[in-house]
């Protein structure tokens, strides 16, 4: 065969760094990925993980056909045939208990793919159900929440300019490894390494010595879970010591002297004891930041996986007013995507703000954030009798049984279903429950622009990527999985046009937006279709878009294609007022929801601090759970042990490589032991996504060392009450040695 070697282009699709990558291919196989150094975006940068997507593309155990599974086990179909099951089994469901008698959850991936990620809604739609989840009630809705109210959009998430920065207070996030998370910046490490030989300084809190702590100026330990005391004790220094200077954000901002009230009684000094850092380090921290012309505070993980996770995410931002640093070059900005971000649409300045808690679930009464019920809620919707009981579940592209905590009663709640439909690329361990499973596509198959986290990139730009590789004969795009069974589920059936569904969609979405212009919009676009065609109107009517023609020089989806490498669309700039949502027009400094919730706060200040707690901790080769299956990225030692200090270890009993029994409560999983001094005294860290030892998966490379899944040992009641936000982090734990059986 004469070798055919080609060169292609890919953005990629496993962390929120979203690299740029070039592909060597051969005959249609990848032999070599390295980054691309043309890429406006990540310039060559790429880490481990990247090297992964050839095995993800060849992976044996990756789906290719559609699975059904009758008498308990899974048998391949068509593509025909899985959509009749789906439509003989489907409908009656719905007719019997309503809407909501069917669940849709959504998984980390589908961020990552543009077809899920802008067909989702029109699937929603065709439901109509309130109960919709997703994995983003395990990590992020906190800081959703309190954006959206300060700021009166979900996803105004204003993000650290590093290349500007002279100094960053970072808590609870460790981007040397996630190379950010709602905050895009691919090379953490060479952007931080620039920032301190200008001059700058990174300060890390955080209870382990974390990889980016390693390359800080300096750390300090905190408390698990009281992080809040912490943030309340800076806010109350800049009052108190009468360091707020809010510069030009000082006639755009409503709510100071309210919030100055509220922290009142949050003197570093009080507060000291409960978080464990010192007041003075509290005050020092305060004036730096007043004091630092390009500064900025940034908390990620650890500020949201907690009981006041919401309250963090606020108090962040509230610093950044404070010290003048929010929308300010070195600070705290907002990017400006060029597509989809609801901040660049509509009137600017104003809007109507976000409204949470317009239902709650049907059993707890947790309520509803972004039109989500918290993840947490699933399995006792699914298992408690009753009106509105969860009869069947649409799964796209996620893992909770895993993912979320006591996946055990998720995984018996999930065998209790009518009927379960799974869009996955793996049999995981929540897939192996469904009753039909579509496969996904490979990221190297599909097309894919960033619709997320364009909107949390440390500079605005705009890639787009072609399918690398050919689909299989037959095998549809998942966004036409998605047309199909909303199809289904509005009793058009399985053989429904899906083009004309679609084209009635968009013309329904272009008539509440464009009014008459509806039809001329519809015809500059016939000459796409599906998934393309919105990416087109996207980028069009969006902030750098061409306006159809009113704009000559604008963006298209063309003009992007022609640069396999992306365009730079220039560093983020000040944006307040224009990207503002909120009603008043201003920023909300000081929500009512906000403060009322202090009162938690003021009653666990005098909490005595429990003795030994347990966090997890995100890894560079295994960011999530779908990562396991991958030859070159499992290689290498054991990775899921269980960080514990040596102090603790000897009063425990616990040797290095010993395993040891963590209780939380009846809950009880065994462990690895590692010695690590990088743990603060009475904080044991354990990574989270394993545990790939339960029967039905099939995950060959991952089931050889399946690790311990840490999720196991958490209540999947305990939620921060504002978001509804899982508590991961902090939770209290026994500890002791275990002898083998």
């Amino acid at each position: 065969m004469t070798s055919q070697a080609t060169v292609a282009h890919r953005i990629c699709p496993f962390c929120e760094a979203a690299c740029g990558l070039e592909l060597d291919l051969d005959n249609d196989k990848v032999v070599r990925i390295r980054g691309d150094e043309q890429d406006v975006f990540s310039g060559g940068f790429l880490c481990p993980k990247a090297i992964g997507l050839k095995d993800l593309h060849d992976d044996p155990d990756r789906l290719r056909t559609p699975l059904i599974k009758r008498n308990g086990r899974f048998v391949e179909a068509t593509w025909d045939e899985a959509y009749a099951e789906i439509e003989q089994r489907l409908p009656p469901i719905i007719a019997a208990g309503g809407p909501n008698a069917v669940a849709t959850v959504l998984g980390n991936p589908t961020s990552h793919k543009m077809g899920l990620t802008l067909y989702f809604p029109r699937l929603a739609r065709a439901l109509g159900t309130r109960n919709m989840f997703s994995a983003s009630s395990v990590d992020q809705v906190p800081k959703m929440l309190s954006v959206g109210l300060m700021f009166g959009s979900w996803l105004s998430v204003p993000v650290p300019d590093i290349e500007r920065s002279r100094f960053m207070l970072i808590i609870g996030a460790n981007p040397m490894v996630s190379n950010g998370s709602l905050w895009t910046v691919p090379d953490f490490r060479g952007k931080a390494k620039a920032m301190r030989a200008r001059g700058g300084k990174i300060v890390v809190v955080d209870p382990r010595r974390t990889e980016t702590a390693a390359v800080a100026d300096q750390h300090h330990f905190i408390r698990p879970g009281a992080d809040v005391f912490f943030l309340l004790g800076i806010v109350h220094a800049l009052f108190d010591e009468s360091l707020v200077s809010m510069g030009r954000l000082a006639e755009h901002t409503t709510g100071v002297d309210a919030l100055a009230a509220a922290v009142r009684a949050y003197a570093p000094e009080l507060v000291q004891a409960r978080c464990g850092i010192e007041a003075a380090t509290m005050r020092e921290l305060a004036r730096t930041l007043a004091n630092t012309r390009n500064a900025c505070v940034y908390g990620r993980i650890g500020t949201c996986t907690q009981q006041f996770g919401t309250l963090c995410s606020w108090l962040i931002d509230v610093i950044n007013v404070l010290t003048g640093h929010l929308d300010e070059e070195g600070g705290s900005m907002f990017p400006k995507a060029a597509a989809f971000a609801a901040n660049t649409r509509g009137a600017p300045g104003t809007g109507r703000g976000i409204v949470s808690g317009r239902y709650r679930s049907r059993v707890s009464g947790a309520p509803e954030i972004v039109g989500e019920i918290p993840l947490t809620c699933l399995a006792e919707e699914i298992d408690t009798p009753g009106e509105g009981q969860i009869r069947a579940l649409i799964a796209i592209a996620g893992n909770p049984v895993l993912s979320a905590p006591n996946g055990a009663r998720l995984a018996k709640a999930l065998d209790q279903l009518d009927f379960m439909v799974s869009l996955d690329i793996y049999l995981n361990e929540t897939s192996r429950h469904a009753d039909v499973i579509l496969p996904g596509l490979s990221p190297l198959e599909e097309a894919h622009y960033d619709v997320t986290f364009t909107q949390f990139s440390h500079r605005n730009h705009a890639r787009y990527s072609p399918p690398v590789l050919a689909r299989a004969p037959g095998m549809p795009e998942e966004w036409e999985s998605m047309l199909r069974i909303a199809a289904i589920a509005k009793g058009l059936g399985a053989k429904a046009d899906i083009s004309a569904l679609d084209d009635e969609a968009l013309e329904e979405d272009l008539k509440k937006a464009v009014g008459p212009a509806a039809d001329q919009v519809m015809a500059a676009l016939d000459h796409l279709k599906g998934v393309e065609r919105l990416l087109e109107l996207g980028l069009r009517t969006g902030p750098y878009g061409d306006q159809f023609g009113r704009k000559p020089d604008g963006l298209t989806l063309a003009r992007i294609k022609a640069a396999p490498s992306g365009i730079d669309l220039g560093p983020m700039a000040q944006r307040i007022p224009e990207a503002l949502r909120t009603p008043s027009g201003k920023i909300e400094l000081a929500p009512q929801m906000l403060l009322d919730d202090l009162a938690r706060v003021e009653a666990d200040l005098a909490a005595p601090a429990p003795e030994l707690v347990i966090i997890g901790r995100r890894q560079l080769r295994s960011n999530n759970s779908w990562m396991h299956n991958l030859p070159v990225l499992a290689k290498g030692g054991y990775r899921c042990t269980a960080l514990v200090h040596p102090a603790d270890a000897a009063r425990l009993g616990l040797t290095d490589g010993g395993a040891a029994q963590v209780n939380n409560g009846t809950r009880q999983i065994v462990v690895q032991v590692e010695l690590s001094d990088e743990m603060m005294p009475g904080v044991v860290s354990l990574p989270h996504g394993w545990g790939h030892n339960l029967p039905g998966a099939q995950l060959g490379v991952a089931a050889q060392r399946p690790g311990v899944n840490l999720n196991a040992l958490l209540d999947e009641n305990l939620r921060d009450p504002l978001s509804g936000n899982a508590v991961l982090s902090g939770i209290p734990i026994t500890m002791k040695a275990h002898a083998a059986a």
